[in-house]
């Protein structure tokens, strides 16, 4: 007769959310069990954060996600803050530093963070099964749910999904969550890569793959997806271009709120004014005056490239009309992206579960009771910078006190 093995919680992914919810029901002397196809755990939090763990943002509100309910992130961050994960970095004696908009690293390794996971899951005799694969998830009409495996059944009062998204195939992401909300029929917002470079149309990377490597701050914006009104949202941050396209800080940020066949406007001179000056009583007007001027706010050759690319060889002085122009397209740099790097190279993946599905503050499944989503999983996108981590933790948190 097959043996089923029994608990209080099972959770399906050892990364950030689903160690966080584990140890925190573990805590509640809920016996619980992790499981994961991987070979260890927390691998993506291993190689965030160049390897140092971008571990929260202190400044991370509703403001800085991306959901068809803006609101939904309210209450799980309220309930488990950036300065509750920070107080348990500290209690675990982990050095650590602060960057630029408030962004928490690690001052050591990201082997730090998950050490601390696996630490605290351990000290809440929290079970953890690596090199399992999930087969399926069914709810029994006696209550709770089987769990059937590569390594055999289980039975569960309660299911924690923290499967995460599509983002880094290579680091073993699978769909294994979506396709479970579909088979108990909950509503998908349709997952697509997001904090991902851009790649260019043939033109543009005619253009400029030649400058792959050149950096530069700019303010980037694109048209609003879920507003009507010509309203942008923007980041200013360095961008990139690579041999493929443009990435960097602020194409990362941008993407999440890209669609398809929208352009970019990049102002590659934020706050600056580059060309009057030459305009002025007695000063050059030539090409020559023009690009050692712009290479005071544009690396070399960007700046040499750019000029190439606008403005017409003369053998005389620019015109004020000429300059004028030059000045407007520095600022308003139009790119249609032909798409992007897709999710090999994408840090994130949007969409996911609705919220709709879940209570906020439990993450629970209103169909399914007992089933609860969390992390990347869920229709619940953070900016770059730490924020997709604090809602690993909020929600693992949520998730874990409940389940």
């Amino acid at each position: 007769m097959e043996q089923i093995r029994k608990y209080d919680v099972v959770v399906l992914g050892a990364g950030a959310a689903g160690l966080m919810a584990a140890h925190i029901a573990g805590q509640r002397s809920r016996k619980t069990l992790v499981l994961d196809h991987a070979d260890s755990a927390g691998k993506k939090i291993l190689i965030s954060g160049g390897g140092r763990a971008n571990f929260t943002n202190i400044n991370a509100s509703a403001a800085n996600y991306i959901s068809q309910n803006q609101h939904f992130v309210r209450a799980a961050l309220a309930r488990y803050t950036p300065q509750d994960f920070l107080g348990l970095v500290e209690r675990h004696h982990i050095p650590w530093h602060e960057k630029h908009l408030g962004q928490l690293f690690c001052d050591r390794s990201a082997r730090d963070i998950v050490h601390l996971l696996l630490t605290e899951c351990a000290a809440a005799g929290v079970e953890l099964q690596l090199g399992t694969s999930i087969h399926s998830v069914r709810p029994e009409s006696a209550g709770g749910f089987r769990v059937t495996t590569s390594k055999g059944p289980y039975h569960a009062q309660s299911v924690v999904v923290a499967t995460g998204g599509l983002s880094i195939p290579k680091m073993g992401a699978t769909g294994f969550g979506y396709e479970l909300a579909e088979t108990l029929e909950l509503d998908l917002v349709t997952p697509r890569p997001a904090l991902v470079p851009f790649t260019f149309s043939e033109p543009e990377l005619s253009a400029w793959s030649l400058l792959a490597g050149c950096s530069t701050e700019a303010v980037v914006s694109t048209p609003h997806p879920d507003d009507k009104g010509p309203r942008s949202q923007s980041f200013r941050e360095k961008i990139l271009i690579t041999h493929r396209g443009l990435s960097g800080p602020g194409i990362l940020q941008i993407s999440s709120y890209w669609s398809p066949t929208k352009s970019l406007t990049l102002d590659l001179v934020p706050d600056d004014v580059v060309f009057p000056a030459l305009l002025a009583r007695g000063a050059s007007r030539s090409s020559s005056a023009a690009a050692t001027r712009l290479r005071e706010f544009l690396p070399a050759r960007w700046a040499n490239r750019w000029l190439e690319l606008n403005l017409k060889p003369t053998r005389g002085d620019l015109s004020t009309v000429q300059l004028q122009t030059l000045e407007a397209r520095l600022h308003q740099w139009t790119v249609t992206p032909n798409g992007t790097e897709g999710y090999a190279k994408a840090e994130v993946t949007a969409g996911g579960v609705s919220t709709a599905e879940l209570d906020a503050k439990t993450m629970e499944s209103r169909k399914v009771p007992g089933l609860y989503f969390i992390g990347e999983v869920v229709d619940v996108t953070g900016w770059l910078g730490g924020y997709n981590f604090q809602w690993a933790w909020s929600s693992g948190y949520c998730a874990g006190m409940n389940a």
